[in-house]
């Protein structure tokens, strides 16, 4: 058992959930390693979210707000670390929710989707098809869901997928601690933040923004210096941790 006054309590706790959740099926193992890369680069930026990343959430609320047709793409380790946090942004922004997988089965589809709606969302679950020009199996999705978005987030992503929904004219959110990632650098906006702590940043922000501030942040979207700001903010902690 891990002592809640242990320093590291909350990151022991997030893996302890994410080795359960692989044991049951619902993260791969794979997963698992890429946590431990996004942990790596939460540590730079001291565990926290910075201004640069508030800024990007506050966008991202916007820019779900003002969709068309938002979409959240879950995937296992999402699902595994912020169900509760996905139902409460899918009530805030009445995005539609749906899993997709690059380690796809029915079985996982199936787990992911009990986990998610015993949390409280409303998950999207018709009939999957081969739609997006992708090799691997993240190309299987909605036609009415992830394939007819206009606005996508996508927690946790892969660099592959988040190019072809890019290629598709689609507005994509990452959240990914990576700011060098192919994720980070492809999506229209990347949220440098850990996950448990963008969504309810994101959810709030929906409830708070007015429609003349959502259009203010939509039309001032740049995502290279966002992604500039979270690179000076690791760099400059690097460079306290040397003095």
């Amino acid at each position: 058992m891990i002592p809640p006054d242990h320093p590291r309590y909350r990151s022991l706790m997030t893996r302890e959930r994410l080795a359960i959740c692989a044991k049951k099926g619902i993260v791969s193992w794979e997963g698992l390693t890429a946590h431990g890369r996004g942990e790596a680069f939460d540590y730079l930026i001291g565990e926290r979210t910075t201004p640069g990343a508030m800024l990007a959430e506050r966008t991202a609320a916007a820019l779900l707000l003002t969709a068309r047709h938002p979409v959240i793409s879950i995937n296992g380790n999402t699902a595994a670390l912020a169900a509760r946090e996905i139902a409460g942004l899918q009530e805030a922004c009445r995005a539609t929710v749906e899993v997709n997988l690059f380690h796809r089965t029915e079985e996982r589809i199936r787990m992911i989707e009990d986990l998610l709606r015993h949390a409280g969302a409303d998950v999207f679950s018709g009939e999957a098809e081969r739609l997006l020009p992708l090799s691997h199996d993240r190309a299987w999705c909605r036609r009415d869901g992830i394939f007819s978005a206009d606005v996508v987030l996508v927690p946790l992503e892969d660099g592959d997928r988040c190019g072809a929904l890019v290629a598709l004219g689609k507005t994509v959110i990452a959240v990914d601690l990576n700011p060098l990632s192919r994720t980070a650098r492809t999506a229209s906006l990347t949220i440098v933040d850990e996950v448990t702590r963008a969504l309810p940043q994101i959810t709030s922000a929906c409830k708070e923004l007015s429609g003349t501030e959502c259009e203010t942040l939509v039309a001032s979207v740049d995502n290279d210096y966002l992604l500039s700001e979270a690179i000076r903010e690791m760099t400059t902690r690097l460079l306290h941790a040397l003095d």
